[in-house]
């Protein structure tokens, strides 16, 4: 058990490596952004260690810097990020039953868009060292990201921030492509997916909607319908 466990995390070392240098590049801007409104470099990991969410952390500097109250913050916060919870949920059904309580909470804590793409790809049950793996080298890549961009403010032209953080984008693609190349059901999934969002981010009624809350709509639709129309039976994906 011990000599699986220790693979499964060098494994989460060698996928969090990619997934760490574009926190990195993402985390700088936001440092940028906390440094306009006078949050000091601690602060900012701290910030940064406690949400591991840029679309959380951009509303947080946002409020903050208009002097917004706690209870509302606290609101927003969890409505940006309660994709998290469908990610967990979902992870829960990949991991040994048999996985304490403690290290349930660990992944559940260090869960991101990124590292729960990573998670979700790989066959059958997940080890959770393979997580812990990929959040030791994501989340300081994060925290150390947002304290270095309010140490350096803007030292770095913006263009090349832009190019840098691309590649976090492009590594998150890696993640469904490949699974959408084996499945066509999968690949179905990706599309609509993708148009769906792309139409939500335009119609007029839609589009001023919390992107966190339209994540979770598409996601429990679209998982919904293909789960009713396409099932996965039991042992499927073992």
């Amino acid at each position: 058990m011990e000599n699986s466990n220790k693979k499964a995390y060098i494994k989460g070392l060698e996928t969090g490596i990619p997934i760490g240098l574009g926190y990195l590049a993402v985390a700088f801007t936001l440092g940028i952004q906390a440094k306009k409104i006078g949050i000091t470099a601690v602060q900012s990991a701290i910030m940064s260690f406690g949400l591991h969410a840029s679309a959380g952390e951009y509303i947080f500097i946002s409020l903050f810097g208009a002097a917004t109250g706690i209870l509302v913050m606290v609101l927003m916060e969890m409505v940006a990020n309660a994709r998290y919870l469908l990610m967990s949920c979902s992870l829960s059904q990949k991991i040994p039953e048999d996985t304490p309580l403690w290290k349930r909470l660990i992944m559940g804590y260090f869960i991101t868009d990124e590292i729960f793409g990573a998670a979700i790809a790989v066959k059958g049950k997940l080890n959770p060292y393979y997580i812990f793996g990929m959040a030791t080298v994501a989340s300081p890549g994060w925290v150390i990201g947002t304290a270095l961009g309010v140490v350096l403010g803007n030292a770095l032209p913006s263009n090349v921030i832009s190019a840098l953080s691309v590649g976090l984008f492009g590594m998150f693609i890696a993640c469904i492509i490949p699974e959408g190349k084996k499945n066509k059901i999968v690949a179905i999934v990706i599309i609509i997916s993708f148009v769906a969002s792309y139409l939500a981010s335009i119609i007029p009624v839609v589009k001023n909607i919390d992107s966190g809350i339209k994540i979770i709509v598409l996601t429990v639709v679209i998982a919904g319908i293909f789960a009713v129309v396409k099932p996965v039976k039991e042992g499927q994906n073992e």
